[in-house]
Order: C-alpha cells, then structure tokens, then sequence
C-alpha cells in the first residue's frame, strides 16, 4: 500500500536528517562532578540546583532554571509545575523542547529500574525458568515495593520482568540480579551501560533504586534511559502492559494435591492504568514511575499523538498532592503536543557512544533476549499489555503498527540515533472504555 503523502514527506525529511548528521561528530559529553564528591547527594539535596551542571546535549541543559525558547505561536509553558527537575523531548529526533534543571542529579527511585532492563533484557530468553532461593532475596530494602516472590518457587523469566515492570517489585531486581551473577556484577553493569549511553549524571549504588548514599540520576539520563530500552521490543511491551497474572505460592489442595493459582498484578504507572483522580492519558504507552523517601515520586512517560513521539520525566514535585508527579507529566505532555513543530529545541538526547560504530542487520525486530522466538518479547502472553488510550485523531496511541520501514535500523553517527525510524510500538490490543 503506497506510504501517504504526509509520512513520505515525513520521511524525506528524516532522510535528509540522517544525511547531514553523518558529518556532524557526536556531541562532547561533558559530565558533572562525580557522586563522590557530594556524598549527601541521594540522602539530602540541595533545595536549589547547582549553578554549574553537565552539558551533555548542549550547554543550555546544564543552566539552572526553564530552558525553553517562547516565540510567536509557541504555547506558554504550565505554570502550575513544581518538580525539582523535568524535561519535554521528541523520541524519535532527540530534541528537548523544555528542560527544568534537567542535569540536576537527584535520587531516581525505581525509575532507576529503566536502567535495569536495559542492562539485563537481553541476557535471558523469556521462558528460563529459576528457582528461588533465600540467597537471591537478601539485601531487599526495608518498605521496598514487592510483587511477592516465595523461596524454593519457580518462575520464568517473564514472571520475574512482569514484577519489575508492573508492581516496580524489588524482590523481582534482585531475583534477577542473582541470576546475572549478583547485585555488585549487576550494579557495575548498569554503571557501564550509563556510561555508553552518555548518561554521565548517573550513578547506580542500588539495582532496583532504593535509597542509597551517593545513588543519583537525573531527569535527562532517565529520559536517555527510556528511549534506549523503547527500542526494546520486549521493554516496550512489558512497560505498555496494564494488568497480568502472577504465579502464588504452591500450596496443598483438597485432595492433597500440589496446587499453584495466580493472583493478579497491575501496572503501578496512573497515566497507563488510571486512578480515581488521574485519567488514563491519551496515547500513553509506558514508562517507568518511582517513589521514595528521598527521592520523592519520579516518573518517565513516553506517549504518542498525531504522528508525534514525546518523552517526558518528572523529578521531585514540590507540591504535596494526590498523584502530583502524573498531573505535571500530564501538563508537559499537553505542552508538548501543542509545542511540537513550532518551538525551538534547547538541546538533544545524545545517542550512545557506540552508535556510531553499530552496523546494519542484526535483531531488525528490535527484541531482546536469546531465545529464537523472540527472546523476551512475549510480554503479552497472559497478560494484557496496551499500546496506549486511545488518541484524540482516533488512533490507538503510540500502537498505530507503524513498524519499521525501509530497512533504517542501523544506528548512525550523531543525531541520526533512533530518527531514522517510526518507532514500533505496541499495537496490541485498544483500551476498553473505563467505567
């Protein structure tokens, strides 16, 4: 079927971006001072950011304070927005249209877990199956967020990322982290991979994000992170899956028969899965939400509307309220919907440091995993993942089947990371209208 004319001239427009990039350098990844040399970071921030801070993706973002450039026809920014740190960019082109502090290193909370898919999806087939021993639950912090994995139970892989992804379950972290040779293997791992995707501001202590001295990230690294793992096809689906079944406990039945039910989990992300003040956002399609003592609520969100791919993240709202941190990512999405295509960008989301290395061919589908029916992109396999609410032009959100088109999957140098492709995400099924 013959592309329309506006996704042709779409693509042109890529194409002629992907082009110019190739004679540009990778921007200089310029970092802030380490986590060691402000020790108190995670425990206490400072109430106000500091005055110098990374220009990774341009020396604006490292400023204090909004960086937007406001001109005629571009919509006012919401006033009403209290985090600490925040930021508004397109998926696919890289460009940040607004940033609020947005290198200010502060706690991540679980948003951190973004980073630990990224790291561990494709390590292990979806269908491995481990068994739970006391080992692989020690070091769980005190209050962390649980999905309720039992010793001496089996579980798949699947199971163990469905936990991470829905109930943000640190048992689920460290189970897997057992399984990739432990949490200091695992938190050096993350670490690395940080460091290739440029996300100079972050510092991994803890794999599922617990409070830890020195642990750090900031608001433009959680946004490198969510777009890495997006283009993930198993990321993308456990992140968009709103609600699955989880395995129990294994227990004696009438008839004194082994018996293993499952209970039901659901996706802890208010702007996916909806709350009685907090409606499901149009064309929301993941990411990741956290929250805890010192880091506050974070979250990144990633959704879609008329042909636009928007990534925004929120750190720390000042204001106190019910749901605070989704209804600011609800305001700068808002904003960033109307501001698309007529505001100026005041920096970029740099692409790995390989990527200008990366060569065409391999994984096309974008999955993780080692298995050779899809590794871990089976998300949807008893469970019901959603490709986002319903837009406002009658598509499924992000979940149009957009695809991948032309055989552009090869990561190239620059600013051509990522825009030289519509991103494929889910398609899977369309929300039911909430009562």
């Amino acid at each position: 079927m013959p592309a329309p004319k506006k996704t042709a001239r779409r693509s042109l427009l890529v194409t002629s971006a992907v082009l110019s990039s190739l004679a540009l350098a990778a921007p200089a990844a310029v970092a802030a001072p380490k986590p060691s040399d402000s020790p108190s970071a995670s425990a206490s921030p400072s109430v106000t950011p500091p005055a110098s801070m990374s220009s990774v993706g341009g020396a604006r973002l490292g400023r204090p304070g909004t960086q937007v450039n406001l001109a005629s026809g571009v919509p006012v920014l919401p006033k009403d927005v209290s985090a600490r740190s925040w930021i508004v960019a397109d998926a696919e082109s890289g460009d940040v249209l607004a940033a609020h502090n947005a290198h200010w290193r502060l706690a991540p909370a679980s948003t951190l877990k973004m980073l630990f898919a990224d790291t561990l999806l494709p390590k292990f087939p979806s269908d491995t199956k481990h068994k739970v021993v006391p080992a692989d639950l020690a070091g769980i912090g005190a209050g962390s967020s649980m999905v309720g994995i039992k010793e001496e139970e089996t579980y798949t892989v699947h199971d163990l990322w469905l936990g991470v992804f829905l109930r943000s379950g640190n048992d689920a972290v460290h189970v897997l982290s057992a399984m990739n040779g432990g949490v200091e293997n695992t938190v050096r791992q993350m670490n690395e991979h940080a460091e290739e995707l440029q996300a100079l501001d972050t510092h991994v202590v803890s794999p599922d994000g617990y409070d830890a001295e020195g642990q750090v990230s900031s608001a433009y690294d959680l946004t490198l992170f969510a777009r890495s793992g997006m283009q993930k096809k198993d990321f993308r689906e456990y992140a968009s899956t709103v609600r699955a079944k989880f395995p129990g406990q294994t227990k004696k039945g009438k008839k004194g028969k082994k018996v293993r039910e499952s209970f039901e989990i659901q996706n802890t992300n208010r702007l996916l899965a909806g709350d009685a003040d907090v409606p499901v956002y149009e064309g929301i399609a993941g990411v990741k939400n956290g929250n805890t003592t010192n880091a506050g609520a974070t979250f990144t969100g990633v959704a879609e509307r008329g042909g636009k791919v928007l990534l925004v993240t929120v750190m720390n709202p000042e204001k106190s309220g019910h749901n605070e941190v989704y209804k600011e990512t609800a305001r700068l999405f808002d904003w960033g919907f109307k501001a698309a295509g007529k505001v100026q960008p005041v920096g970029e989301l740099v692409p790995p440091k390989g990527a200008a290395q990366a060569k065409p061919g391999a994984n096309p589908s974008g999955e993780a995993g080692g298995s050779g029916d899809g590794g871990g992109g089976t998300a949807g396999t008893g469970s019901k993942p959603v490709a986002g609410a319903p837009a406002a032009d009658g598509s499924s959100g992000i979940g149009t089947a957009l695809g991948i088109t032309g055989g552009v999957l090869v990561l190239l140098a620059g600013g051509a990371f990522l825009v030289n492709r519509r991103w494929p995400l889910p398609d899977l099924v369309r929300r039911r209208t909430r009562p």
